[in-house]
């Protein structure tokens, strides 16, 4: 690779460090390690410097008007600008023609089994490069805009968390929580990598708990692969165990069927996307339709019905209508007069 495109690539690396709200204020050194480990694969400094660091630095700060700065009270670098990232930097005709290339490589893929279910993302590259590229296309922000990512992080832990998966190799992170807001050390054996709506998520065995457990990346800290091997259930299989779910979030309980109707608009709707794959029109009335599901009732079911509001109720199990019911009178109460 070379020592140019090692740069960009390190650009985005400590891009992401520096706008990592859950590790924030890196050093020189953390720094220097998440390039070289990316990179390289390893943190002994063999590849990579702190002089190249701070070349790196220079270079965002001159070329890329990145407000990088030094905090001597937290003892480490921070973007001026909170919102700043070099992800919104236009492109240069060599980083254009370089993704055109890419494109063209992708799009041979369309067909081919293997990149099916990534069939969409391609079609998004290679439509937003079209666009992007035309001559007779000017600010083509005013004229189409693509569902943009809300800023999550995590995604710099992929790379560790496939090797480990591969190696069946146990990890180790520091894991901060929602509801305590505190951090707390967690051991477990990576299973299987699942993105859901822009954010990634380590679907786990954690051998103490003896359960599987799901964690978000956004919220890893400190991740690091051990030279210990782990042994996954003997019955995990990762190609189907979301195979009745929707969303992250699933259960060792059996699937159930799910029949809600769905006024006209509603039904179109959902009609055109599907919520699951064994979703079935079961009756197509005069005013609403029937649909059934196969699947096991999560909470991310629960609000994808919710979104619907008063277009669809819930006819079974009744165990989900009565939820139904509940979270619609908590939501009724909520705006009540005081």
């Amino acid at each position: 690779m070379s020592q140019i495109k090692n740069a960009q690539i390190r650009y985005r690396i400590i891009d992401r460090c520096l706008r990592n709200k859950y590790k924030p204020f890196p050093t020189k050194n953390e720094l220097r390690e998440a390039c070289e480990e990316a990179l390289y694969g390893s943190v002994d400094g063999e590849n990579i410097c702190d002089s190249t660091i701070e070349k790196d630095l220079f270079a965002m700060r001159m070329e890329l008007d990145a407000p990088i700065k030094y905090s001597k009270r937290d003892r480490g670098y921070y973007y001026e600008d909170e919102d700043f990232s070099i992800d919104n930097i236009p492109l240069t005709v060599e980083d254009v023609q370089a993704i055109q290339f890419a494109t063209k490589t992708l799009s041979q893929f369309r067909g081919v089994d293997l990149f099916n279910q990534f069939g969409n993302a391609i079609d998004k590259i290679v439509d937003r490069v079209k666009i992007a590229t035309n001559p007779n296309t000017e600010n083509s922000d005013a004229i189409i805009q693509f569902e943009k990512q809300s800023g999550a992080t995590g995604n710099e832990h992929l790379s560790v968390l496939v090797e480990a998966i591969q190696d069946h190799a146990v990890v180790e992170f520091k894991y901060s929580s929602f509801v305590s807001g505190k951090s707390k050390l967690r051991t477990v054996l990576p299973l299987l990598l699942k993105e859901y709506r822009n954010r990634w998520y380590l679907i786990s065995w954690d051998k103490i708990k003896e359960r599987i457990v799901t964690y978000a990346l956004e919220r890893m800290d400190e991740l690091v692969k051990l030279a210990i091997k782990g042994e996954p259930p003997h019955d995990f299989e990762p190609a189907h165990f979301f195979d009745h779910t929707i969303g992250i979030t699933t259960r060792e309980e059996a699937p159930e069927e799910v029949v809600f109707k769905a006024d006209q608009v509603a039904a179109k709707y959902i009609a055109s996307q599907p919520l699951h794959h064994t979703q079935e029109t079961v009756k197509e009335g005069k005013k609403r339709t029937t649909f059934a599901l196969h699947v096991i009732v999560t909470e991310e079911l629960i609000r994808e019905l919710l979104s619907y509001g008063g277009e669809v109720e819930v006819i079974a199990p009744e165990h989900l209508r009565e939820t139904m019911i509940a979270r619609i009178e908590n939501t009724r109460n909520l705006y009540q007069p005081k």
